[in-house]
């Protein structure tokens, strides 16, 4: 579900078709028919935006016909863990849970927590912060101390996680799911029970899931479920089983993992916000770091981080350079600061690998943003409609900017390509595997390492000449990298070297997590990974020599080269195998240890039988031998999350911002947590069933063009292959509403109008919702003005919207119309309508009255090749 992988991650696919041959069952999920459900034994087409009804129907299938792996659900999740009394679900309140506070918008999730499990001293709950992007390790479970928790391993008390987790799922029925996602019962149940059945000792299965999950309202939410589904089926830390994120490209999971993100460090270490607990390095540890599981070395992967940061001058006395960190100051996301610098509160901006005036929800604030700033530097292989927003997006085709009038400076740098350069990646398993630059890079281009090293290293002499306290941090950064060739790259190596650890006193690599310190001896720059590199001449991630099934001694997995992550489940609780065919790691009595098929996720010498001490016990240790979810702070997977959600501690069905259909489960339409952004230059249309925008539209990717087409549109071949932009349309509604095969459509909503050439095909059908026909519509989004294969920009249609726990914006589900012909403003895309527009223009016929301003000459505006 949530992803095509036939398409757009075809390499992973193969292993997919290979299982397939070896007979599993490959069950699609989605609106479209694509290559993936060409392969699969069963496609489920779904109306776009109801996924938490159709996960949560396959949990209520497991909970009412005792398909549970009972014991794996017992001793391996919080499934046995009673709730306070005064927690109340969105049964009880309409699809809001208890601590709702309408005024701000927010929970207070006090009423979550376990009961008789005391609040962790604090301010405010982690996770919960305003600022907060929801990407660090504050996800659940540390607003309360990991002790007096309240048992019932019977599962029958009303008030433990199981019991509650059935009344909560109790209407989420093989009826629902016809209703409202679109699909026949006998379909959902024949689903239903094939995947159900892969569980137990002897089975497990998998669920793929890409962007077409996580770019929702309650993104979050979606796999939240999934989880419960695969933990209440024994599938997770075992062989076969897992829910794997197909990432958007190449080294997603690096670039989180190694903190691209705003309010994260390396190693999910959450960024200091301004606040009392964040003066003070003792603060902060004691805020974040946990007594129980690897969280409580949190001190150890802090410090070290402030050791390879700031080297010798990271002492005790000055909290190792704590105070030097920069703090978020609030939603500093992308379109967090889009918004900002829309409203002129911005100066300047880097943009390296993305192309945002394409590839980004409303493009039309995006490009008119860009206007706002003092100076723009991009980072690219070609010229981009980001670099030359100025000059030729449709804002200037329609008057809307001068580029005369815009102060923006452009400065267009060009990029070293991924063959012209050395380093990393990270893929979905959390695999490192490192490439070997291929050929030079032409001319002027650069890589990245050696953009910002050079940046760096000149920002650093400037500091130097300053030594205000403003700049004591960057004087005391490391940067001493060393270089090599003509153009002096840092050595990418190097850099590993340093992200993988070493002791400060003689500079030897740490080949382990657990060599890491809190009293400044090892500086690590993500503790992850440590082990990647765990002698001078030894980089794990460029070992290319497999050994066995799981590919060991090809790349580097973290953390500990473990393929398969919190792999203790794999055994009983007592130590042996679930069964022969699935065994992973077991316990070795004889040599009183853990051992198997993969390097076992837990303390190597943690007997099973050794007793847990939640109460009073510190680290993995305190969890006992048989508590396999390390990185939790009872050990356990949580189908029920205690606090860090900002939506709520179990997943919930609400539609999407806009939609055709009202909740039918309940009162609260929408997720109440999400944020809207809604604003003039914004708009949304009515809640639910606006009858200007009567279509379901959802966006996707195709396997010839990536991304926002920088990489791709330039191309002559992938050109050639897919040259224009186009709409899937089921040849009903082209009936309906007169559009023809390769003719044109228009489609619009309430923030722009594209066209589009026109596919009548059985691919995309319309569905059966409440006794009334839903038509839905695809669009790629790849297109733009620049390249060989140009198009109207499929993401002007989008809102710009943040889901509450980590803030991307909803692309999967929107509504719609569509009529045919072209737009009536010529080439240069239309704007947002004006009121008077909207509401004298019915849906089919809705394109802006005024005609498009001609485009300003050539040459005008202001870029700068460097």
């Amino acid at each position: 579900m949530g992803s095509s992988m036939a398409e757009n991650h075809p390499v992973g696919f193969q292993w997919v078709m290979e299982a397939r041959e070896r007979g599993a069952k490959i069950i699609h999920v989605d609106p479209r028919f694509t290559r993936t459900s060409a392969m699969a034994d069963i496609w489920v087409p779904l109306r776009a935006g109801s996924d938490i009804l159709f996960l949560g129907a396959l949990v209520n299938y497991v909970l009412t016909n005792n398909k549970e792996f009972r014991e794996y659900v017992v001793r391996y999740t919080n499934a046995p863990t009673i709730l306070r009394d005064d927690f109340k679900d969105t049964e009880d309140l309409d699809g809001l849970f208890s601590g709702w506070d309408a005024e701000q918008k927010k929970y207070d999730p006090g009423t979550w927590l376990y009961r008789s499990a005391p609040r962790k001293d604090g301010r405010e709950f982690p996770g919960h912060a305003e600022a907060g992007g929801g990407h660090g390790k504050d996800r659940g479970g540390e607003a309360q101390e990991v002790t007096n928790f309240d048992w019932d391993f019977s599962m029958e008390d009303p008030q433990c996680v199981f019991q509650v987790l059935k009344r909560h799922f109790s209407r989420y029925t093989p009826e629902m799911v016809e209703g409202y996602c679109g699909v026949p019962k006998d379909v959902f149940l024949k689903t239903a029970e094939a995947f159900t059945s892969a569980s137990g000792p002897e089975k497990t299965a998998a669920i793929c899931y890409a962007v077409g999950w996580t770019q929702h309202s309650k993104g979050v939410q979606i796999i939240r479920t999934a989880a419960i589904l695969q933990l209440l089926l024994g599938n997770i830390g075992r062989p076969g089983g897992g829910i794997l994120a197909l990432r958007g490209h190449a080294s997603i999971q690096g670039s989180t993992d190694v903190s691209t993100l705003y309010d994260i460090f390396p190693g999910y270490l959450p960024m200091p916000f301004f606040g009392a607990d964040s003066h003070k390095l003792k603060e902060y540890i004691k805020k974040h770091r946990v007594r129980i599981g690897l969280w409580s070395n949190f001190d150890a992967y802090i410090i070290s981080l402030l050791k390879a940061y700031y080297g010798d001058a990271a002492t005790k006395d000055n909290d190792f350079g704590f105070n030097w960190l920069p703090r978020v100051t609030g939603d500093h996301s992308h379109y967090g600061y889009w918004l900002d610098m829309q409203d002129g509160k911005m100066e300047g901006l880097f943009v390296m690998g993305q192309n945002p005036a394409v590839g980004a929800a409303n493009g039309r604030l995006e490009r008119t943003a860009l206007s706002k700033l003092k100076w723009l530097v991009v980072r690219d292989m070609v010229e981009t409609e980001t670099a030359s927003f100025w000059l030729d997006s449709p804002e200037v085709k329609r008057g809307e900017l001068v580029p005369e009038k815009i102060a923006t400076e452009v400065f267009l740098f060009p990029a070293a390509g991924t063959a012209e350069k050395s380093g990393t990646f990270t893929n979905t398993q959390r695999l490192l595997q490192y490439r070997n630059k291929a050929v030079e890079a032409p001319g002027d281009s650069r890589n990245e390492t050696w953009f910002m090293y050079h940046l760096g290293r000149r920002i650093k002499e400037k500091a130097k000449r300053n030594p205000a306290p403003k700049n004591a941090g960057l004087n005391a950064l490391t940067w001493d990298y060393p270089v090599e060739g003509e153009h002096r790259e840092p050595r990418v190596e190097d850099v590993l070297k340093e992200i993988n650890g070493w002791t400060v006193s003689d500079r030897k690599q740490l080949p382990h997590i657990q060599n890491l310190k809190n009293d400044g001896s090892t500086a690590c720059g993500a503790w992850i990974y440590c082990g990647v590199f765990p002698e001078a001449n030894r980089n794990r991630a460029n070992e290319r020599a497999p050994k066995d099934l799981l590919g060991h001694g090809w790349g580097f997995s973290w953390p500990n080269d473990c393929r398969i992550i919190y792999n203790r489940a794999s055994a009983r609780p007592d130590g042996t195998p679930w069964s022969e065919r699935k065994k992973l790691v077991w316990w070795d009595k004889d040599k009183k240890e853990w051992t198997g098929l993969d390097n076992p996720d837990y303390k190597k010498d943690l007997a099973p039988d050794t007793p847990d001490n939640l109460d009073s016990g510190v680290g993995v240790t305190g969890l006992g031998g048989a508590r396999p979810f390390t990185l939790h702070s009872d050990g356990v997977g949580w189908l029920y999350v205690a606090s860090g959600l900002k939506d709520g501690p179990l997943p919930t069905h609400y539609e999407p911002l806009e939609s055709v259909v009202k909740n039918p489960l309940y009162a609260q339409q929408n997720d109440p947590a999400a944020q809207k952004k809604e604003r003039p230059d914004n708009p949304y249309a009515e809640s639910f069933g606006d009858p200007r925008y009567p279509y379901v539209l959802t966006t996707y990717r195709l396997t010839e063009q990536h991304t926002a087409g920088g990489m791709t549109r330039t191309l002559s071949h992938l050109a050639e292959l897919q040259p224009e932009l186009f709409t899937e349309v089921s040849p009903e509604l082209a009936d309906e509403i007169g559009l023809e095969h390769g003719g044109w459509a228009r489609i619009s909503t309430a923030r722009a109008t594209i066209e589009a050439r026109v596919l009548v095909t059985r691919r995309m059908r319309p569905l059966w919702i409440n006794g009334e026909r839903i038509h839905q519509v695809g669009l790629p989004y790849h297109w733009g003005y620049k390249g060989k294969a140009k198009g109207d920009v499929v993401n002007d249609l989008l809102a710009i919207s943040e889901e509450p726990n980590v803030r991307i914006m909803e692309t999967k589900a929107l509504m719609c119309s569509v009529a045919p012909g072209r737009r009536a403003c010529g080439t240069g895309g239309s704007p947002v309508p004006s009121e008077q527009d909207q509401d004298s223009l019915t849906a089919p016929d809705f394109v802006r009255a005024e005609q498009a301003k001609p485009p300003v000459p050539h040459g005008s505006g202001r870029l700068t090749w460097l």
